[in-house]
C-alpha cells in the first residue's frame, strides 16, 4: 500500500503535475486493494477523477480537504525542484559558504552583507519561508540565532511549530535580507530595530512587522503577519455564549460610556473589538479609530495609525480624534495615565469609547484603571461593562473522536459544577497537520458594571472582592465559559487549562 498525506505528502505517481492537481484541486492520497483516495476541495471534474481511475487502475474514494491544505500537499509531492523551503534547503545544506562566510561571520561590512542578501538562492529561500508560513495559517514567523544557525518557527493557532531551518552558513544572508526588505539598517547588529514591509503573496496583501534583536549568537527576528484587508469576521463566529453575546451587542448599542476588552497580548481582543463594531454600526455614526497599528481595515471607520516616531502618540491622536465631531471611538490600547483620562472625558462627554486593557481577567481593569490615576468616581461612572477573553484551539472537525477526560480535568469540570465523561479530541490529521487542532475560538467572562459593582469600585476595594461580587451576581469566569466550550467539543481540557 501506497499512503500520503497533506502533514507528509508523498509522489504517488510520475505521471501527475502541480499544475493538473492544482488546476483540478485534487490529490490522491493512497492507492490500495483496487481503490485510490482522492482528496478534493469543490466540486471534483468527473473527467479528471476518469482519468486517476485509469492511471491508478482503481475505483476513486474522494475525500474532502481544504483548498489551501491541498494546494500546499501537492506543490510539496508535485512541485518541481525548489518549489518548497525543504527543497530548496536541502539542495544548500552541502553547498560552501557564499562569498566565504559563515554562520558566524558577524564582521561582514554593509556591501558584503547585501551582496549575500541579494543572491538568488537567498531571495528565494525566504520568499518560501513567507509563503509557507501564510499557507499554515502563522500568525508570525521566528528566526531565532543559535550556536548551529538560525532554528526557524511559526506560530500557528497560538503555538510555535518547527518549520524548514536554513543552513548554517546563510544564516547571516538570510537576517539581513529579511532587513533590507523592511529597510532596516543591515550593519546595525547590536541595537534591536523595528521595521515593516508591505506583501503582496499568493494573490493576498500582506503588511508583515519586523523586529530584530541582537541575542548571543547573533540577531533574532519575529515577523508579524498581518492580513489588513482579511475576511470580514462575524460576532457571532467568535464563541461567545448566547447570552454574552446579546448581553454585548445591547451594551454596545448604547450611545455613551466605556467598553473594555482585556487579556494577554495575541488573546484576540482587537478583532472582538472590531468585530463588535460591525455589528452594532448602522452608517449613521462617525467611527474613529486610533491603533498602533492597525491590524484590520474597516470600510466607513476612519482609522489612524499611531507613529511615536513624528509624535503622534495615543494621547495627541485622541485631542485632535475629539475635534472631529465623532460618536464612536476605537483606542486601540490604554497604556498610559494621559490616554485613559482623555478616554474617559469622551465617555463622559457623550461619546461611546471601545478600548483595551492587559490584565487577567474582567475586574482587574476596573482597579487597573485606578492605578492609571484615574479617580474613582470617574470609573463608577463611565465604565458599563469588560470582556476579558482568551484564545484556545479548536479542535479538529476531520479527526475529533471521543476520548476519556482523565481524572484531573473531572475534578477540575467538577468543582465548578460540569460533570463530563468523554471529551472531544482530534487524533491528528492531514487536515490539521497532525496536531489535532484547527483554528481557534474564544472564552469569555463579560463583567456589567450595575450600581452595586459601582459602589464597591468608590470603595476602591481590590480586584478579588469585585471578583467575588461579580460572580455572586452571574458573571460566568473564564474557566467555566472554557468548560462550555469543551462540552460542546469545540476544544479540550488541555487548551482551557493552558490559557486559564
Amino acid at each position: 500500500m501506497t499512503v500520503a498525506s497533506a502533514a507528509a505528502p508523498v509522489r504517488l505517481s510520475d505521471s501527475l503535475t502541480a499544475e493538473y492537481l492544482e488546476e483540478h484541486m485534487l490529490l490522491p492520497l493512497e492507492c490500495d486493494a483496487g481503490r485510490v483516495v482522492v482528496a478534493h476541495a469543490g466540486r471534483p471534474d468527473p473527467q479528471a477523477l476518469s482519468e486517476l481511475a485509469e492511471l491508478f487502475g482503481a475505483r476513486v474514494e474522494l475525500r474532502d480537504m481544504p483548498a489551501d491544505v491541498l494546494v500546499a500537499a501537492v506543490r510539496t509531492a508535485y512541485a518541481p525542484a525548489e518549489r518548497t523551503a525543504a527543497e530548496l534547503i536541502a539542495g544548500l545544506e552541502d553547498s560552501p559558504a557564499s562569498d566565504g562566510f559563515g554562520a558566524g561571520d558577524d564582521g561582514a561590512v554593509a556591501h558584503e552583507l547585501e551582496g549575500l542578501a541579494n543572491q538568488p538562492p537567498v531571495i528565494r529561500l525566504v520568499n518560501l519561508l513567507l509563503a509557507e508560513a501564510l499557507q499554515a495559517r502563522a500568525s508570525d514567523v521566528h528566526l531565532e540565532t543559535e550556536g548551529g544557525g538560525l532554528h526557524v518557527r511559526y506560530r500557528v493557532d497560538g503555538v510555535l511549530l518547527d518549520a524548514p531551518s536554513p543552513p548554517a552558513h546563510l544564516r547571516a544572508a538570510v537576517v539581513s535580507r529579511l532587513k533590507i526588505m523592511a529597510e532596516l539598517d543591515i550593519a546595525e547588529r547590536r541595537m534591536p530595530q523595528d521595521g515593516r514591509v508591505r506583501l503582496r503573496v499568493e494573490g493576498r496583501e500582506l503588511d508583515v512587522r519586523v523586529s530584530t534583536l541582537p541575542t548571543l549568537h547573533g540577531e533574532s527576528i519575529v515577523l508579524r503577519i498581518l492580513d489588513a484587508r482579511g475576511a470580514r469576521i462575524e460576532l457571532a463566529s467568535l464563541g461567545l455564549a448566547p447570552d454574552t453575546l446579546a448581553a454585548l451587542v445591547k451594551l454596545a448599542a448604547r450611545p455613551h460610556g466605556m467598553l473594555l476588552a482585556t487579556g494577554p497580548t495575541g488573546s484576540g481582543k482587537t478583532t472582538t473589538l472590531y468585530a463588535l463594531l460591525d455589528r452594532v454600526r448602522t452608517g449613521r455614526e462617525k467611527i474613529v479609530s486610533v491603533e498602533d497599528p492597525v491590524e484590520y481595515e474597516l470600510a466607513g471607520v476612519a482609522q489612524v495609525p499611531v507613529r511615536a516616531a513624528v509624535g503622534l502618540t495615543f494621547a495627541r491622536a485622541l485631542r485632535s480624534i475629539l475635534r472631529q465631531d465623532p460618536d464612536v471611538l476605537l483606542v486601540g490600547e490604554m497604556r498610559d495615565p494621559e490616554t485613559a483620562e482623555i478616554c474617559i472625558q469622551a465617555a463622559l462627554t457623550g461619546h461611546l469609547v471601545l478600548s483595551t486593557l492587559h490584565t487577567n481577567d474582567a475586574p482587574s481593569a476596573l482597579t487597573r484603571l485606578l492605578d492609571l490615576s484615574v479617580a474613582d468616581y470617574l470609573v463608577a461612572s463611565t465604565v458599563e461593562a469588560v470582556l476579558a477573553q482568551r484564545l484556545v484551539r479548536r479542535v479538529c472537525d476531520q479527526c475529533a473522536e471521543p476520548t476519556p477526560a482523565g481524572d484531573a480535568f473531572l475534578h477540575a469540570m467538577a468543582a465548578d459544577g460540569v460533570e463530563l465523561s468523554s471529551v472531544s479530541r482530534g487524533r491528528g490529521c492531514a487536515h490539521c497537520r497532525g496536531t489535532g487542532y484547527r483554528g481557534r475560538s474564544g472564552i469569555y467572562e463579560l463583567l456589567t458594571v450595575d450600581d452595586e459593582l459601582r459602589g464597591e469600585v468608590l470603595r476602591r476595594r481590590g480586584s478579588d472582592a469585585l471578583r467575588r461580587l461579580a460572580i455572586a451576581n452571574g458573571m460566568r469566569p473564564l474557566r467555566a465559559d472554557g468548560w462550555r466550550q469543551v462540552a460542546a467539543g469545540v476544544t479540550t481540557p488541555e487548551e482551557v487549562v493552558r490559557v486559564a
